[in-house]
């Protein structure tokens, strides 16, 4: 069935520019905010569902962007972990209510805000390790099948290499495009790539390169560093929110 709740539209509409603000490359953190934004109003499933096509097509275009910036040997480490971490959120989320998500979400979104604002430490420059590599990479296909929210622990892992900016980016965008890629025939499995959901994602589909635009200007004038606060201090209010509501 279709949405035509005002409110759905009213918070729906704010996540997907908060993605697309994310892939133009400021204050990164936004985009973890989608699904908890949009689980306020509907299924939390559902909601990761009708984001699932428009970050695909938000990933071909940064795909092809940095199609010559990437760094293979973490990619060969990070993704083959990816794929267990999406099979076992695909296992984990068969057999959750949905209440059971909310609280999961809820509490996931807590985790991400207070290793934030207590944990975010620079750390010391580290190589390519095929351990920490492994775990990260299956953490962060496990959190962006159930919230597409990998990039924390994907950056746990990425940044203290301290790469270059543009392969550091470009092995980003070709590790969460094919992750997200990877995603839709689980999606498909659960019954969430419904035809009523590829059509609300549609008509939200023009939003992300409004986002993408709006991301791109802002990261020459704002101070990110007091925006991914702002974001934190969000995604901690509504962590709580969903964890009261689930239970």
């Amino acid at each position: 069935m279709l949405i035509y709740d005002p409110l759905f539209y009213a918070v729906s509409i704010p996540a997907v520019l908060l993605y697309g603000i994310a892939k133009g490359g400021f204050a990164g953190p936004l985009a973890i905010l989608g699904v908890p934004l949009m689980s306020l109003v509907i299924s939390p499933l559902q909601a990761a569902a009708i984001l699932l096509p428009i970050l695909c097509v938000q990933d071909m275009i940064s795909i092809y962007s940095y199609r010559k910036s990437f760094h293979l040997h973490n990619l060969l480490i990070l993704l083959p972990a990816a794929v267990i971490g999406i099979m076992l959120g695909f296992f984990w989320f068969s057999f959750l209510s949905e209440d059971n998500i909310r609280i999961f979400l809820g509490s996931l979104a807590i985790v991400f805000s207070l290793n934030y604002f207590f944990f975010s430490k620079a750390s010391k420059t580290t190589t390519v390790s095929l351990a920490k590599g492994s775990i990260w990479g299956t953490i962060s296909g496990f959190t962006s099948f159930g919230i597409h929210a990998g990039g924390l622990p994907y950056n746990i892992y990425m940044l203290p290499q301290k790469l270059d900016h543009r392969v550091y980016v470009g092995t980003g965008a070709i590790f969460f495009g094919l992750v997200n890629l990877i995603k839709i025939y689980p999606y498909y499995l659960l019954d969430q790539l419904r035809i009523e959901n590829i059509i609300i994602a549609l008509f939200l589909m023009p939003f992300a390169p409004l986002g993408f635009f709006i991301g791109y200007k802002l990261t020459q004038k704002i101070d990110g560093e007091k925006f991914y606060a702002l974001t934190y201090a969000c995604l901690l209010a509504i962590g709580i929110k969903l964890l009261m509501d689930g239970i």
